[in-house]
């Protein structure tokens, strides 16, 4: 595939950014004693779903999991939500009460974010199940980490999908440690990819950190769903700049691991590209820099000028 269309590629650009923003943000807040909460960043992740969601529509659906803000930022889940939720607010995507690792929008699609490594797998296999019944023409897209490949439902989902042609895409963001873990300490196979092949369906690895790549297996994908064809595996080889979660320094990574991946950062990278390319100037980026930066800011005012989560509210929604 040659250069994608320059209105594909600032897409791309402008969710990758809105994505880096607010996870800095996120990160500054906290430091600075302003939102206490389980906090995952997923910076140095941002062009795998950032690539993949120009593909999609508010109608098609999304799965996520914990380190999965930049999947629901790229899939269209508004930030003032979504600040709103982290900061505990009755105006929060859930009201309040589902915090970071439970944010759902279904007016976006984003249908689920689980706490539960793995656990997302099966649901979106549902949810696909649920439109090839009803030939609404949807796809279904799920996020994991290497971690997850490793779980029963991992192997369950993909095999029902496959018996079923389901259409949904499995989508492995690999970023290479599976919380403290190497991949190889906990993974006897090369690749996560290779795995597709004892369900009957492509496997695909690619880089994750190349939007070209990325948005290629995943157009393959999408177009394969939507036809009838069945489901993907999508193994996008990733790395993130930050610990599992806040207050992990990552030390268990080696450090020209991490200087390495930190040098081949993805962002400044398609940036650089996008100039060079006469896709944009410095100029037309910066502008929509800018832009992104008020929305940030207008999202956060919201958050914190919202009312906190009332304790009368807590049983309020609930089934039993």
């Amino acid at each position: 595939m040659g250069k994608l269309d320059n209105s594909i590629l600032l897409s791309i650009y402008e969710k990758m950014t809105r994505i880096k923003m607010n996870d800095e943000r996120f990160i500054a807040e906290m430091n600075a004693g302003r939102i206490t909460m389980p906090y995952y960043s997923a910076r140095g992740q941002e062009c795998i779903p950032a690539s993949i969601s120009v593909l999609l529509n508010s109608e098609d659906y999304l799965v996520t999991i914990y380190r999965g803000i930049h999947d629901m930022l790229a899939k269209g889940v508004p930030a003032k939500l979504i600040w709103a939720e982290l900061a505990g607010r009755e105006t929060g995507a859930c009201k309040g009460k589902g915090g970071p690792m439970h944010i759902t929008h279904p007016a976006t699609g984003c249908m689920l974010t689980t706490g539960i490594v793995g656990a997302g797998l099966p649901i979106a296999t549902g949810l696909a199940l649920s439109s090839k019944m009803r030939g609404d023409q949807r796809v279904t897209v799920t996020n994991f980490g290497d971690g997850a490949s490793n779980i029963g439902a991992f192997h369950e989902s993909l095999n029902l999908a496959s018996v079923w042609k389901l259409p949904v895409i499995f989508v492995c963001q690999n970023n290479r440690y599976a919380e403290h873990t190497n991949f190889a300490k906990g993974t006897a196979c090369d690749s996560v990819a290779s795995r597709a092949s004892s369900y009957n369906m492509p496997g695909v690895q690619v880089d994750g950190n190349d939007p070209q790549s990325v948005y290629a297996a995943a157009k393959t994908a999408i177009e394969r769903a939507r036809a009838g064809d069945g489901p993907t595996l999508i193994e996008a080889m990733t790395f993130r700049f930050n610990g599992h979660t806040m207050g992990d320094a990552g030390g268990y990574i080696p450090e020209e691991e991490y200087k390495t991946a930190k040098e081949n950062d993805p962002y400044p990278k398609f940036r650089a590209f996008l100039e060079e390319a006469s896709v944009a100037t410095a100029e037309a980026l910066n502008e929509l820099d800018e832009a992104i930066a008020l929305e940030l800011e207008e999202a956060v005012k919201f958050a914190y000028d919202s009312p906190l989560v009332n304790a009368s509210d807590v049983l309020k929604d609930v089934f039993a």
